[in-house]
């Protein structure tokens, strides 16, 4: 049995439903949405043909409400929110009868966050034991210096680039693993290097890191150099093809969008989940409404206020995730990361798991997955059967005796 959800933090569980439920809504081959009337479909890659599926949306969104008189900032928070959800996975596996099944978590953005502290807090409150978390477009469970962001953006600003065909021929004509492999060497070489010399760096190593930057990025040396070598993702947005007029997704860096005019420095909205959301969200109130007979005037929540979030345990998410992973033996992790996802960049997540200090041992139960998509990787037709292998096999490898 697996427990699946969305992150935000703050974002109810509709998205994964109609990405990995039964059903799935229908968008074009790369994900883009389509006007209404909107169509689902079964959804042939659903995890459902390897474990039974429970969808959860956080207190405050969704449909989850706090009970009358109860606080709403009394589950907005790190350890809070994993505490209230290891309660529902206890109740609903002993109402259920589900205590001897194989446990799995699923989440996606801030819910691999979740996961991760879920996995030692089920342990210690309830002595529930998983067999295997699936963290999917996993933030980084680390808190970086101002640089280190640079750096982890740095290789998705490079796939992205390839993807857009604004590299060199040299690197344009590699596959996008190779391009991504180039472009993590730099970034913690070179680029790493010079930043952290700062003022120290010479002039000619200044123009050779410059130099490269607009090799790797397709961006001008000009730019570059405006930004004293530090491109932030929300410039970059609006940089990367303004001399189109166009501006880059963040959850899906394939989509591209326009503002109002080419001058400014920030986007206005994000493409990718402006193209899909409405198809995403129309399907869904349908779906239960109509087939699962869900007739309640109930507000469905998308998107929640849950700030201020109690950021209270941040720094030791990662360290709760290696014990749990150290004394639950036969705990595996899979993480799925999208090449072209700018809101949670594929080189955090591995950057964190190279410094977790797991032991070979536990070491071995960590798995990656790469994917030619953005943030929700089910949208993509090709990538979604991908992604239904890739759970699948994890799933039934988890369990196996």
């Amino acid at each position: 049995i697996s427990f699946v959800y969305n992150g935000g933090p703050g974002s109810a569980s509709l998205f994964t439903h109609m990405g990995m439920g039964p059903k799935r809504v229908v968008l074009t081959p790369d994900g883009h949405g389509m006007p209404a009337p909107y169509t689902v479909v079964d959804n042939e890659d659903s995890f459902l043909d390897a474990t039974d599926l429970v969808f959860i949306d956080a207190i405050s969104t969704g449909f989850s409400r706090p009970a009358p008189g109860e606080a709403p900032n009394q589950f907005h928070g790190i350890i809070a929110d994993a505490n209230w959800f290891s309660d529902f996975i206890y109740a609903y596996v002993t109402r259920n009868d589900r205590w001897s099944s194989p446990k799995f978590l699923i989440g996606e953005s801030y819910g691999t966050t979740r996961s991760a502290e879920l996995a030692g807090v089920l342990q210690e409150r309830h002595q529930i034991y998983l067999s295997g978390i699936v963290l999917l477009s996993s933030v980084a469970f680390a808190n970086w210096g101002a640089d280190n962001r640079f750096e982890f953006f740095l290789p998705t600003y490079v796939t992205t680039a390839w993807y857009h065909h604004l590299l060199a021929s040299d690197l344009q004509n590699l596959a996008i693993e190779q391009v991504a492999q180039q472009a993590r060497e730099f970034a913690h070489g070179e680029y790493a290097q010079a930043l952290e010399k700062g003022d120290a760096l010479s002039a000619a190593e200044h123009q050779k890191v410059v130099a490269d930057l607009a090799r790797f990025t397709g961006l001008t040396p000009k730019y570059i150099e405006e930004t004293n070598l530090r491109i932030s993702p929300f410039r970059w947005f609006k940089e990367l093809e303004r001399d189109k007029r166009r501006t880059i997704g963040r959850l899906d860096s394939r989509f591209e969008g326009m503002d109002v005019d080419a001058a400014g420095e920030r986007v206005e909205y994000d493409p990718s989940e402006a193209s899909y959301e409405g198809a995403f969200v129309a399907t869904f109130h349908d779906y239960v409404r109509r087939e699962l007979k869900w007739d309640s005037d109930a507000y469905y929540t998308v998107s929640a206020n849950v700030r201020p979030w109690d950021q209270a345990g941040n720094t030791e998410v990662a360290e709760v995730l290696r014990a749990a992973m150290t004394q639950q033996t036969y705990l595996k992790v899979l993480v799925l990361c999208g090449y072209y996802d700018v809101a949670t960049p594929f080189n955090g997540i591995e950057n964190t798991f190279a410094h977790m200090n797991l032991e070979p041992p536990v070491r071995k139960n960590v798995s990656f997955a790469y994917y030619e998509a953005g943030h929700m990787m089910y949208i993509d037709e090709k990538e979604h059967h991908k992604l239904h292998k890739d759970v699948d096999e994890f799933v039934n490898a988890a369990h196996a005796r």
